[in-house]
């Protein structure tokens, strides 16, 4: 592998850690807040799995690049502006609704995303799909779950789910656009093709919202940027959170 190649390879295992860990990050904050014991548990659960993830994609970066980083220097030393997750991942988690709005559309992704992953001619890389996968179907199962029993619940939870998705939906696009690195990295065999993974997406959440009497929102706004770096209000105020510990006390570990 040569170091152009090596380089765009550190930039996705790490855009992938982002992903993860800004999400596990707003599940954890439901910990002693689900509407009940056992979903307050699953969503702590949950949490666990992305941050689970964020773990094994920064750990591999920090080898591949040779710098002497550590999984814990990229995910609390960097700046907003350095990181490269997706928009929905940083949003607040808002009510339970918008909450499981949110997870429904990133655990189809997710469950599509690390099938092809699985088949990376990285061997880390599909390894660790080989276990994301797993994982994203059974959150897939819950998320899918909810929406239906919100969905076609009362006219609150239907209203307020229906609302969620209204607020989404335009995050949804940057989902299935490839960067320059990636398209590197999918001409060697590595790197999933994220363009052709909206067609299953839209049946499939198509087909979950109309069970769920819901009606598919209005694909009239997108909105992008996370993985060039360019982030909400909200991501910053999540990382002041995030990285305190380490940056008020810089090398402490476990």
């Amino acid at each position: 592998m040569d170091a152009i190649q090596n380089t765009a390879l550190v930039n996705y295992c790490i855009a992938l850690g982002d992903d993860s860990l800004t999400l596990g990050h707003r599940l954890s904050e439901w910990c002693s807040k689900g509407p009940f014991l056992e979903e307050d548990l699953a969503l702590s659960n949950v949490a666990l799995d992305f941050i689970g993830r964020a773990r094994m994609f920064y750990a591999h970066a920090a080898e591949l690049e040779g710098r002497g980083r550590s999984e814990d220097d990229i995910a609390y030393l960097r700046d907003c502006r350095e990181y490269r997750n997706f928009l929905i991942n940083e949003l607040p988690n808002g009510d339970f609704g918008f909450t499981m709005a949110r997870q429904l559309m990133v655990d189809v992704y997710d469950t599509g995303f690390f099938t092809g992953l699985m088949q990376s001619a990285e061997p880390q890389l599909a390894a660790i799909a080989a276990k994301a996968v797993k994982e994203s179907r059974y959150h897939l199962r819950r998320s899918e779950e909810w929406i239906k029993r919100l969905g076609d619940g009362t006219g609150e939870s239907h209203a307020r789910v229906q609302n969620a998705f209204n607020q989404l939906w335009g995050y949804a696009a940057e989902m299935f656009e490839m960067t320059a690195d990636e398209q590197l990295l999918l001409e060697a065999g590595i790197a999933v093709d994220r363009a052709g993974l909206q067609s299953d997406w839209d049946a499939k959440m198509h087909a979950v919202l109309e069970e769920s009497t819901l009606d598919i929102p209005a694909a009239d706004w997108t909105i992008g940027g996370g993985r060039e770096g360019r982030h909400s209000e909200h991501l910053g105020y999540l990382l002041a959170e995030l990285q305190f510990l380490q940056r008020a006390y810089p090398g402490q570990e476990w």
